[in-house]
């Protein structure tokens, strides 16, 4: 006779059902089929659907300059490098990116990796050593949070964009140790912004380091949307500047920049660097482009802003409770899975696409659904979406 058993593993696995749950209540939002390019209208299940919930806030990914340059560099150096670029995987098409990088973001040098959450696993964890610390923001992204992980410093939080706090904290950490304090400069759920000013006069009285995740400031604030630190005029304050590429810039990667010597120091111990491969030519050839294209058409940004600034006015008025977003990341306070699942329907049944935000990307009383605008919105499609979500909103007690 046969005993069947199951391994520890399928026995775990089979726990969890949550999906299931609300796949049966027909509410289940993620990993929805988009079958068209990522612009302001997309097409899902053969119908049109108007776009709120994409991070390409300039609206570059389907812009002829880069699809041309991408084309272009896979005919010259094919569609990967088969290596990482300690070894055989560093083109001449990836030295240039990181000077256009540096330069962009006004540092000495930048360093480039292959996804944005590998910036943050390679570079957070590899400049403190047992004694020394890591502070970070209590909503820092995931990336940084898992970055930390990997080291063996003590990682202390303080409370979000609290500049008392974080001084608290800093009196705590040992004077003469290392302390690297990262933060977001655009926090990519609630929309707000870093009090950078604070967090950099607070670093330099305590003898700190700051790192800035740029990941959904460049292409948006600072001139030229350049990034946080030149929104305050802080570059030269502001030690490592870290920026993705999958959002304003159109490919997927992403970059640290700082000085020469730190540059240096991450290129020969940055682990996710060395033991992963290079960034694709296409990607970093669409890069290049989306960076060119920026800085000649300054519309685009200008636009943004414009858009921005209409629908936080008209929710504000209509009676959302949208946190202290001041950016196009607009947070639509819901604060109840089931009420944030239901509207999420609704639009999407309507033809417009926002994205839920849940536990564990933010705490359970706080969860939202994440409005986004890109440059390429029209003021027509704003108003559309605005009009949607206030019919929904009000039909199931939100507002």
């Amino acid at each position: 006779m046969t005993i069947s058993r199951k391994n520890l593993l399928v026995q775990r696995t089979e726990q969890y059902t949550e999906p299931q749950k609300f796949k049966a209540m027909g509410v289940y939002p993620y990993f929805r089929v988009i079958e068209s390019d990522q612009d302001t209208i997309v097409t899902m299940n053969g119908r049109e659907v108007l776009m709120f919930g994409s991070n390409s806030y300039l609206g570059l990914t389907n812009h002829p300059k880069i699809k041309e340059a991408a084309k272009a560099a896979i005919d010259k150096y094919g569609t990967g490098c088969a290596g990482s670029r300690f070894l055989n995987g560093t083109l001449d098409l990836h030295l240039e990116l990181e000077r256009k990088l540096a330069d962009f973001v006004g540092k000495e040098a930048a360093l480039a990796y292959s996804t944005g959450f590998q910036v943050n696993l390679g570079v957070v964890p590899t400049f403190t050593g047992r004694s020394d610390y890591i502070i970070l923001d209590a909503l820092d992204h995931a990336s940084i949070i898992e970055g930390s992980r990997l080291s063996f410093s003590k990682v202390v939080k303080y409370k979000h964009n609290d500049m008392d706090s974080l001084e608290k904290t800093l009196q705590r950490c040992e004077p003469d140790k290392m302390k690297l304090i990262v933060v977001d400069g655009i926090f990519s759920m609630d929309g707000d912004i870093a009090n950078l000013p604070g967090i950099v006069a607070l670093s330099e009285k305590y003898n700190g380091t700051v790192m800035v995740d740029d990941a959904h400031s460049l292409g948006v604030l600072g001139k030229d949307g350049r990034g946080t630190a030149a929104h305050f005029g802080l570059t030269d304050r502001t030690d490592l500047i870290m920026g993705t590429f999958s959002k304003s810039l159109a490919s997927i990667g992403g970059f640290i920049a700082s000085d020469h010597a730190t540059i240096n120091f991450l290129t020969h111990h940055s682990r996710s660097l060395i033991f992963s491969a290079s960034i694709s030519p296409p990607a970093a050839a669409s890069v290049i482009a989306a960076l060119d294209i920026i800085l000649s058409e300054p519309e685009r940004i200008q636009h943004l802003w414009e858009v921005t600034h209409h629908a936080i006015r008209q929710l504000r008025e209509a009676g959302f409770d949208l946190g202290d977003t001041e950016t196009p990341i607009i947070p639509l306070m819901i604060r109840d899975n089931m009420k944030t699942f239901k509207l999420t329907k609704y639009l999407f049944d309507e033809g417009i696409f926002v994205n839920p935000v849940l536990s564990p990307a933010v705490a359970n009383d706080s969860t939202l659904i994440r409005f986004n605008l890109m440059a390429t919105h029209t003021y027509e499609q704003v108003d559309k979406a605005i009009d949607k979500i206030i019919k929904g909103s009000k039909s199931i007690g939100v507002i």
